[in-house]
This record gives C-alpha cells, structure tokens and sequence, in this order.
C-alpha cells in the first residue's frame, strides 16, 4: 500500500495545531496588511487581525508561491510515495491551477484536487480523503471520487458590512455606501466558483431564515438521496460572529433532523480580507465516509 500525505490550506479552516493529529500538512495562505505579508497563525492571529481590519488597514490576499510549493513537496517526497494535494476552489484563486501546473514535472506523485470547495466544505474533502487513504486508496482514486461529489455542496453566506467587498472591486463605491447606509445584509451563494447574489435582507434573522429555506428546498430536491440516508453534513461559518453562529447551529439541527452537523468554524484570514467581520455562514456537502469518531 502506498504511503500517502493529504494536504491541504488553512482555508479549509483547519489549524495548525489540529494538523499533526490529523496527519495532515497544512499551508498557511499568506496575505498582506499594509504591504507586509502575514501566513495565518504563524505570525499573524485572528484577533490581531481584526484589530487591524478596524483601524482600517489596507488587507490583500496572496498564495503561496512556486517555490514554496516544491521545496515542500520535495522535502514531503523523501517520506511518502504520492502527496494528495487540496486547496481552495480554483473559482476563487489562481492557487489551484497554478499548483496544477507545478505539479506536472512530479511524473504523477503529486495529484491536486480541484474539487471546488472552500471552508468547512474543503474541510469535509480532507476528513473523506484521510478515510480513503486509510482504505488503501491511491491519490489519483481519491482525487477521481472528489471529482465525482464537487458539485454535491452548497454554501450560503451572509455579509455584514459591505465595504471590503468595494474594496475589492467587486461592488461599486456608490452601492457599497448605500448598503452600509441602509444596513443591507447581502446573502451570497456558491457551488466553488465566485459567489453570487442570493438575497439582500435587513436582519440577521431574515438572513438565517432564508439561507435555510434554501438549503431546505435542496434537501428536498436534488440532495434529497443522500439527505434522507443521512450522508450530508451542514456546518457553520463566520467571522468574528461566533455567538450568533452558536445560534444558527441550533437552529440548523432542529431544521435538518436527518443531517449530521460537523463544525462551527472562523472563516480564515484570506476569506475574511474580502468579507471583513461579522459575516455568517451555513455550509452543506455530501460525506459518504464519515466514521464514528468524527
């Protein structure tokens, strides 16, 4: 059997201290603030973080760079056969992609997944495959049965501020002024590519019910098998809102009896640099391996 190391990003909201109990390398993403680059939880935490986003620094995501992904690899390489590699969704950064084409010159030993999630749902790609590789499954096995269950995922967000998505350029100056104004709370949706617009909602509460409204209709619809055989998972996610996530997650397993809730986890720095604080999330994907202990 092949000796295969699973690794993924801090994206998936996987910390660093869980990452050797799990048996898993995971890369912190790097950003900047004030032009300085920062990898998260290495020398940079959440909470300093948010303190600067408040004094208004000027935040900027990155990814790692060419070298750093060999030199890992390679270092990786003298140990194990075949490096299973999952980062956030190309949809969302070059990352992937790029880590595709470096990739190439590893004759096959490193296989990247680009199976479109982000957060707790690449987070849920990571507990499957660590699974698979306990079964005796090859990387390219794995990475084929991700493939397989990427469109099977949904994550629905809700932003509080609007500002930073102005910043980067992804609204304009004047709607973004006006939303703040007006306290708009925009819900977004993805499938692994860029997020779209759901909704706008004036409450916090407006916001939870119509993402779970939605999330119902897709249990009754498309994920309605694995549903109603309970193999799909709901999660939350937020920044610098963990209270009221504590909230939504009740609210989310008295509304979805037959899924199984996994995580209430703090979205990484990367994410939070375009969606500043506030921000709350719920998250669903199919798991066909889950196991008792997790």
């Amino acid at each position: 059997m092949k000796k295969i190391k699973v690794i993924t990003d801090s994206n998936s909201g996987i910390l660093q201290s869980e990452a050797d109990k799990l048996g898993v390398f995971v890369i912190p993403m790097p950003f900047t603030v004030d032009g300085e680059e920062y990898l998260e939880e290495i020398s940079m935490s959440q909470d300093e973080f948010f303190e600067r986003l408040g004094a208004d620094a000027d935040v900027k995501t990155s990814q790692p760079s060419q070298m750093y992904l060999e030199e890992l690899w390679d270092g990786l390489l003298k140990e194990y056969d075949e490096l299973l590699y999952i980062p956030m969704s190309s949809g969302l950064s070059n990352t992937c992609e790029n880590a595709i084409s470096y990739a190439q010159k590893y004759d096959g030993r490193v296989v990247v997944v680009d199976n479109q999630r982000i957060s707790v749902t690449q987070k849920e790609s990571v507990f499957e495959a660590i699974e698979l590789v306990k079964q005796g499954k090859s990387a390219l096995e794995i990475r084929d049965y991700l493939l397989s269950t990427a469109k099977k995922a949904s994550i629905y967000i809700m932003l509080s501020v609007l500002k930073y998505l102005k910043k980067g350029g992804r609204i304009s100056p004047a709607a973004a002024n006006i939303g703040d104004a007006m306290k708009l709370k925009p819900i977004l949706y993805t499938r692994g590519g860029k997020f779209e617009k759901y909704a706008i909602v004036l409450t916090v509460n407006q916001a939870k019910k119509k993402m779970i409204e939605k999330i119902k209709k897709e249990f009754e619809t498309e994920f309605k098998e694995e549903y109603e055989s309970g193999r799909m998972v709901v999660s939350v996610a937020h920044t610098r809102n963990f209270d009221e996530a504590l909230k939504f997650k009740e609210e989310i397993i008295a509304a979805f009896p037959k899924s199984v809730f996994r995580f209430v986890d703090p979205l990484s720095l990367s994410v939070a640099c375009h969606i500043g604080a506030g921000a709350l999330a719920i998250a669903v994907c199919v798991d066909n391996y889950m196991t008792k202990d997790r």
